[in-house]
């Protein structure tokens, strides 16, 4: 985190990349939306967070696509279950696709590939993906309490804006 603190007006695009280079190498993202609170604190931490999960997602979902989907479409052809699940989420995939980013119960970067081997319309995707939001919010106000209770036992007060107040 210091040294992407280091980097000033570049923190935030550094931050965003490597946040979307780790979803795609399975790096939990719970660990970086978290740093992304300490870093940033809750708006803008939630935006960096959210912003770096979506390229991560995108470029999981496109990876899965166009280089795994040919090898799983036999095995989902054999298995009458995944060809239902394949065909709602070509029917209702912004849907299900939101429905999916709101539990904590698929983990993220796997449901990424995942979603990238069905016939999910990628807008669909796109879209549905906001459903990410309370999740990443969550863990970036984590994070931010982390970073004040960091600077309290540094003897450092943790600032008091109008936000504070306000998400308070």
């Amino acid at each position: 985190t210091i040294r992407v603190q280091s980097l000033g007006a570049l923190a935030p695009i550094a931050f965003i990349l490597i946040y979307a280079v780790a979803e795609i190498a399975f790096v939990p993202g719970s660990l970086l939306t978290l740093a992304a609170g300490v870093l940033f604190g809750l708006v803008w931490g939630t935006a960096f967070a959210m912003v770096g999960a979506t390229l991560g997602a995108v470029a999981a979902f496109l990876v899965a696509r166009y280089a795994i989907r040919r090898f799983v479409e036999r095995w989902i052809q054999a298995a009458p279950r995944f060809q239902a699940l394949d065909a709602a989420l070509e029917r209702e995939g912004r849907k299900l696709v939101f429905l999916m980013r709101l539990t904590p119960l698929i983990p993220f970067n796997a449901l990424n590939y995942a979603l990238g081997t069905t016939r999910v319309r990628f807008v669909d995707y796109l879209i549905g993906s906001v459903g990410m939001l309370p999740g990443a919010l969550l863990y970036v106000y984590y994070g931010h309490v982390l970073g004040d209770v960091s600077r309290v036992a540094s003897g450092a007060s943790p600032p008091r804006g109008t936000a504070y107040y306000l998400l308070l």
